[in-house]
């Protein structure tokens, strides 16, 4: 066999080799990129919360609203009252008091950002824009499989909704709020939707009605 038959195998055996080295490369790095995209998401997972109603039989919460005002939260209630406080004309103004009972059933610490208000039973397949949340002026957090609650306020005669919430808490008719919360490191943000209802003479139910993901792909 001639030189140059040699050398055309030889380098046909070092593309081949080259190939295959090429190949390998290419399957390791995917199979340690796929390695890599489990292990994030199962570490999300260990941070992710999922805000639902409380139980019946969990203890009744008592919150502050920062004006010397308190109320008492049942377990799986709220809590809609309209009384005099601290509002935008005086210690007399009616201020719309607002609270629900929750509880995390994920795993991951929930931290409430914002909260939308409904004045009706809203059933919308949509949530609200998130630039209409209003941004909770305290810190709420939820540990991991106890409970919680939330807390809003309409104080501002002139605020955008004070008079439908007004209305709505003093005639006792259904009331909705979408909640905005994400985990203690920001992301993993979902809006969950709550409804209300009258019972009795001053209590609320409060039922789940939906769930959004903000920052990855829906569940459904």
């Amino acid at each position: 066999m001639s030189a140059t038959a040699w050398s055309t195998i030889a380098n046909l055996a070092t593309a081949l080799g080259t190939l295959i080295l090429a190949v390998a490369t290419f399957s390791a790095v995917r199979s340690a990129n796929l390695m890599a995209r489990v292990a994030q998401e199962q570490f999300l997972v260990q941070l992710r919360p999922v805000l639902t109603t409380s139980r019946r039989e969990d203890p009744t919460l008592k919150v502050n609203f920062g004006d010397a005002k308190w109320v008492h939260v049942p377990g799986g209630g709220a809590v809609g009252e309209v009384s005099p406080g601290r509002g935008s004309m005086g210690p007399d103004t009616p201020v719309v008091y607002l609270a629900i009972a929750l509880r995390n059933a994920g795993n991951g610490i929930a931290v409430l950002h914002g909260w939308h208000f409904y004045p009706d039973a809203h059933r919308d397949t949509q949530h609200a824009p998130l630039e209409e949340f209003q941004r909770q002026n305290r810190d709420l957090y939820i540990p991991v499989g106890d409970v919680g609650f939330w807390q809003g306020a309409f104080r501002d005669i002139e605020q955008g909704g004070y008079e439908e919430a007004r209305k709505v808490i003093e005639a006792r008719e259904p009331w909705t709020v979408e909640l905005l919360y994400g985990d203690h490191e920001g992301g993993q943000r979902v809006i969950t939707r709550f409804g209300l209802q009258p019972a009795g003479e001053d209590a609320w139910l409060v039922s789940v009605n939906r769930h959004w993901n903000i920052d990855r792909p829906d569940p459904r």
